[in-house]
């Protein structure tokens, strides 16, 4: 993860959590471990490359962790720790607030 420069905690959880992707792969890990490919099934439209990218990141950051077993062929699977835990009452109010958007404009829009 980048060093803070400005010393804003806004600015460094959006260094953690901004992009396209990052804040959906933490509300997917929100039922428990998952593997790589089921991360591509919730979120089909994310390249194996950026998905690869975003977890990585979320691990280096510490809301991620990546647990890879020692079978035959190797199984991978990312759960959140207890600070992506963390995470899951503001990523819950995101979508609550966006939701709460669509209805006043709909509202809005049949007002008018």
């Amino acid at each position: 993860m980048k060093e803070s420069l400005s010393s804003c905690p806004i600015e460094d959880a959006m260094r953690v959590l901004g992009g396209r992707w990052r804040s959906l792969v933490v509300y997917y890990l929100k039922d428990g471990p998952k593997r790589f490919s089921d991360l591509r099934r919730d979120m089909p439209k994310i390249s194996q490359r950026m998905l690869t990218l975003d977890l990585r990141e979320l691990e280096a950051s510490g809301v991620v962790t990546r647990t890879v077993y020692p079978e035959v062929p190797p199984r991978v699977d990312y759960r959140l720790t207890a600070d992506g835990e963390a995470l899951m009452p503001f990523i819950f109010a995101l979508g609550d607030w966006w939701a709460g958007v669509v209805t006043r404009r709909n509202a809005g829009r049949e007002a008018a």
